[in-house]
């Protein structure tokens, strides 16, 4: 008879950090290295910076040259915000990029009447980039206030506060004004309401909520993007043992070598005229000349504030703004928490996050005031490239941040690598958003998934998570509005932008679940006694060693 296995084979205990990683946050490999991971950083973040300008500038009314100067200006702030975030913000080695979020928002301000009533279209296009900064620098104020008044965590607290009375209420419990003012004890821990379990969903939901960026615009151009997402694997996964002078080279700089043989493939097939006749959204998605980026750039150009003129400001566009400077809050909560783990670091207590918060304020502000065209929040698919390359390090980021800056002054040459066709980018999405997504799993160990409450709750808000938003999608791709379309613009813009976001979905119906749904002692298949020494700052000896601002800084902003 065979003999029963013992306990520790077959179970994992739970782990703090993620093991594994060659570097981790504020270990670094060499200089050499470093600039070759940081360039490659750089190429991975080009995707969204680009792809966003080349879907809103037509529609602004702008060409090809104002598209450069978009592409140009976001890359120029999106370098400035990673180092002001890498330096002074949260610390975790994320890139600061341009968010999707403000896109439903944006459009709504393109299509307002007295924009669209403008008949030149080159100063159509400088009106509503102007509309659309002033709604930026106002809605900024939002993340701004939330982070360094450390709000973002009050507030979440007290909202949890309000679910947590009511289910009293609604159960027929009697609630005294005793009880009342624990809950709402302003000096208890604003982590207190949160689990592991309330987070899962909502860091699963970054990575697994951007589906529509994968394999669908793979699909676009199979001939490119199957063969890219075929051999990235090859290279990160599969040959990652491949060493040259000890370094494993291939697992390493996967993604640069990758998109360099595709490239060079799908030049090849461009130059031979392959899709001479295809039709022009074939072309758009496979040959590498329909992007114009580099004949309408110009060789040196520095983007500077207001340099399409001074800010419009609109109370409406604003208040529709500032549902996506919300959801891009909660999805960079999120995607810190799995930059933290991807960096072997410790989850970044609240008053960290906050920190970062304010600090991604300041870049949504930097945003207005630029003309950038969207807002800023944590790049997901540069989150998972930490897990690919298992280099968690800072300073790697910072240096990706020096060339976002650099090659956005050097017009000619930061187009040529923006020219890749997105194609490309989208097969390596399928793979990076895809590790994020696992890291939010991850955060089951610490939970108890033998009990039918946690098992309920993970299910429905992620089911739910990824089902409304694209029920919100389809509606508006057959109906061109939202579903939320009533006379007043600015709430239609709030409504649509919060239910278009996977994570902020799963947010409200998660917490709402964990905190209301069998609470009474659940606080062990929560989770809580593990996330306990993470509520703050001094909880755990570690975060000295990975949040403590430079320059001595903490003297002058004591960690809570």
């Amino acid at each position: 008879m065979a003999e029963a296995p013992k306990p520790e084979e077959i179970s994992h205990p739970p782990m703090d950090q993620l093991q594994g990683l060659e570097y981790c946050i504020d270990s670094n490999p060499s200089w050499g290295e470093a600039v070759v991971l940081g360039f490659q950083h750089y190429i991975l973040a080009l995707g969204t910076a680009v792809m966003i300008p080349s879907f809103l500038v037509p529609l602004m009314g702008g060409d090809h040259g104002d598209k450069v100067r978009v592409v140009q200006t976001l890359l120029f702030v999106q370098g400035i915000n990673t180092l002001l975030q890498t330096l002074f913000g949260t610390r975790l080695p994320t890139v600061i990029g341009g968010s999707y979020s403000f896109v439903v928002p944006i459009v709504s301000i393109i299509h307002d009447p007295s924009l669209m009533s403008i008949q030149d279209q080159h100063l159509r296009f400088l009106n509503t980039m102007r509309a659309v900064q002033g709604a930026l620098i106002v809605s900024s104020s939002v993340q701004i206030i939330l982070g360094y008044s450390q709000l973002w965590a009050i507030c979440s607290r007290y909202l949890l506060s309000i679910i947590f009375l009511s289910s009293l209420f609604l159960s027929g419990e009697q609630v005294s004004a005793s009880n009342v003012l624990l809950i709402c004890k302003p000096h208890s821990s604003p982590l207190r309401f949160f689990s592991p379990l309330g987070m899962v969903p909502v860091i699963a939901l970054v990575g697994f909520g951007l589906f529509d960026r994968g394999f669908p615009m793979v699909g676009r151009c199979v001939e490119i993007g199957i063969p890219m997402l075929i051999l990235f694997i090859t290279f990160s996964q599969y040959l990652k043992n491949f060493h040259f002078r000890q370094l494993p080279v291939l697992e390493r700089f996967a993604l640069l070598i990758s998109v360099t043989v595709i490239w060079a493939y799908a030049h090849l097939l461009t130059a031979s005229g392959a899709y001479k006749h295809s039709p022009n959204a074939t072309q758009l998605s496979c040959r590498t000349d329909q992007a114009y980026l580099i004949s309408s750039a110009p060789w040196i150009k520095v983007p500077y504030p207001l340099q399409w003129g001074a800010p419009i400001f609109n109370a409406g566009h604003c208040f529709g703004m500032m549902a996506a400077v919300i959801v891009s809050l909660i999805e960079s909560t999120g995607a810190y928490k799995a930059a933290s783990r991807l960096a072997s670091a410790t989850p970044p207590p609240a008053h960290v996050l906050s920190r970062g918060i304010g600090w991604q304020g300041i870049g949504i502000l930097l945003d207005g005031l630029f003309g950038t065209l969207t807002g800023s929040t944590v790049s997901v698919e540069n989150v998972g490239l930490l897990g690919s390359t298992r280099v968690g390090s800072r300073r790697i980021i910072q240096i990706s941040a020096g060339f976002m800056i650099f090659f956005s002054m050097l017009g000619k040459f930061g187009a040529l690598f923006a020219s890749i066709p997105f194609t490309i980018f989208a097969a390596v999405y399928c793979v990076m958003f895809g590790f994020v997504a696992s890291v939010g799993l991850s955060f089951l160990q610490f939970t108890n998934m033998n009990s039918l409450r946690n098992l309920f709750i993970t299910g429905v808000s992620l089911f739910l998570g990824l089902s409304i938003p694209e029920y919100f999608r389809e509606y508006t791709a057959k109906a061109f509005h939202g579903p939320a379309h009533t006379r007043a613009g600015w709430f239609n813009d709030f409504l649509n932008t919060i239910f278009f976001s996977s994570p902020t979905v799963a947010l409200i119906i998660a917490v709402f679940l964990d905190n209301t749904l069998d609470y009474k002692d659940s606080a062990r298949d929560r989770g809580m006694p593990w996330w306990a020494k993470f509520r703050t700052f001094k909880g755990d000896s570690r975060n000295e060693e990975f949040y403590t601002l430079p320059f001595n800084l903490d003297r002058f902003f004591p960690p809570s």
